[in-house]
């Protein structure tokens, strides 16, 4: 499977990568955290780690590190707007519980 972006996240990564003036791609990661477990990690890459696997959506690299991969892979990426509120939405195939505020999941 792989990492999707929509096309308004394609064009919202295209935005902050021109703004940023440097890097090859947005990285999609895991951590430890919050009372479900993991929460998604978003950042910029500069240089690429030897364990990163790399997905090509148009013009815009998603990386992602192998341990990251196994609870992301089929992950698409969205960009939303919500009242006043806009921000990354995940739908991650994976998730087979979520904490009530959003931030933390378990698969």
């Amino acid at each position: 499977m792989a990492i999707t972006l929509s096309e308004t996240a394609l064009n919202r990564v295209r935005t902050f990568l021109k703004n940023r003036g440097s890097g090859i791609g947005l990285r999609l990661g895991v951590k430890t955290s919050g009372c479900s477990g993991l929460a998604y990690v978003l950042e910029f890459v500069d240089k690429l780690s030897d364990d990163d696997q790399v997905f090509e959506q148009d013009d815009i690299k998603i990386i992602v590190d192998k341990k990251s991969l196994v609870y992301l892979d089929g992950t698409q990426l969205d960009f939303v707007k919500e009242g006043l509120n806009e921000g990354f939405k995940f739908t991650n195939p994976n998730i087979k519980d979520q904490c009530g505020c959003g931030e933390s999941f378990s698969v």
